[in-house]
């Protein structure tokens, strides 16, 4: 009986066929929500349903392959009440779980926080879950600052 054994390389975006870019573009598209078709995401995106089904599993953002347990985020937050909590209940809505967090003294109208997340449970693309906070009113800027496992 023989093995199968999956191997992965680090390739350069640029260096992958145009077919390889557009079925991640359509993977993207259905993950975010802005459609909900196969079909639809293959169009928008100028790509056959053919190619994309043979390239979707076997194609992964480096991000989504290697995916840490732990995150900590470092977060620029407007000093306004009740943004920490909305921030936390983001968090929350995401499934996962703050391990620490420390907010320093308001200073000019912003605070930095800097939580460390289990995501182990996380049902999205960290970057979408960045990208989420990014997106609320009290939320200036996020940053990864570091990344482990359990």
């Amino acid at each position: 009986m023989t093995e199968k054994i999956d191997n992965f390389y680090l390739v350069r975006q640029d260096m992958l066929t145009e077919a390889m870019q557009k079925t991640l573009e359509a993977k993207a598209l259905l993950e975010s929500g802005k459609t909900q078709k196969v079909a639809e995401a293959v169009q928008t995106v100028d790509l056959s349903r053919s190619a994309f089904y043979k390239y979707k599993d076997a194609i992964f953002p480096f991000h989504t392959v290697i995916k840490e347990k732990i995150i900590t985020l470092s977060i620029q937050l407007t000093d306004k009440s009740g943004s920490l909590s909305d921030l936390l209940k983001e968090v929350a809505r995401a499934d996962s779980n703050v391990l620490t967090i420390n907010q320093t003294i308001p200073l000019e109208g912003r605070a930095n926080v800097t939580l460390t997340i289990d995501t182990s449970a996380l049902k999205m693309e960290i970057r979408t879950f960045v990208q989420r906070m990014e997106a609320m009113d009290a939320v200036e800027h996020v940053e990864i600052v570091g990344s482990g496992s359990l």
